[in-house]
């Protein structure tokens, strides 16, 4: 299995435009799902990122999304995570077991809307980590 390890970085309401100048930074592809793409229909954050990434052929990316609304959020709270995105279910669910060894869960790993496999813990240190199966998304 290959993974990767990406920045994650969490906004409150700007990672669309954060993701856009990435993508003129880093060149590559961007790509965006909305609140409104996973099924969120309040017209205030409808349009926020669920997920979004610039990937670009020489290697560089970046992830981010919009803090849910109702999640406190500043820039010296939550202000990213470490991503680790696989292929292979089995190993994935390893990692997961291994870092949730004295790390607080904050979402179980599991089926998501989004991934087949997905799962969100702070380890022992005080770093976020998700996890979750990679899959294709439509390009924006």
């Amino acid at each position: 299995m290959a993974i990767n390890v990406t920045p994650h970085l969490n906004f409150r309401g700007n990672a669309r435009e954060a993701l856009e100048f990435y993508q003129t930074v880093f060149g590559g592809e961007l790509v965006i799902a909305s609140y409104a793409d996973m099924g969120n229909t309040d017209p205030a954050t409808a349009d926020h990122v669920t997920w979004g990434q610039v990937a670009a052929d020489n290697g560089f990316r970046i992830m981010a999304y919009d803090v849910y609304p109702n999640l406190p959020w500043d820039r010296g709270q939550n202000p990213f995570f470490v991503s680790v995105r696989g292929t292979d279910p089995e190993e994935l669910q390893g990692y997961w077991e291994r870092l949730a060894d004295g790390a607080t869960v904050r979402q179980p790993i599991g089926p998501s809307p989004w991934a087949p496999l997905y799962g969100q813990l702070t380890d022992r240190f005080g770093v976020t980590w998700v996890l979750d199966i990679a899959v294709e998304y439509p390009s924006t």
